[in-house]
């Protein structure tokens, strides 16, 4: 207990005596230009363009379903 309260008191002391922090950049004139170049438009393409609807079959026994995907077949 007395360690972590003597490591405690030491942060505290060393975070109060350093120094002032150091004010940010300006960075007014670092800022980009905007440039006037015109770009084509982008055309809407489907997301769902050459998607085929998959749906399920009904049950089957699986052993025959393995069999059917297994690399041996």
């Amino acid at each position: 207990m007395k360690i972590q309260l003597f490591m405690g008191v030491s942060a505290l002391v060393l975070g109060a005596c350093s120094g002032a922090p150091l004010p940010l950049p300006d960075v007014s004139a670092q800022q980009a230009t905007v440039t006037t170049v015109v770009a084509s438009p982008v055309r809407y393409q489907d997301p769902l363009a050459g998607y085929t609807y998959r749906g399920p079959t009904g049950p089957r026994d699986w052993r025959s379903v393995n069999q059917e995907q297994s690399e041996g077949h």
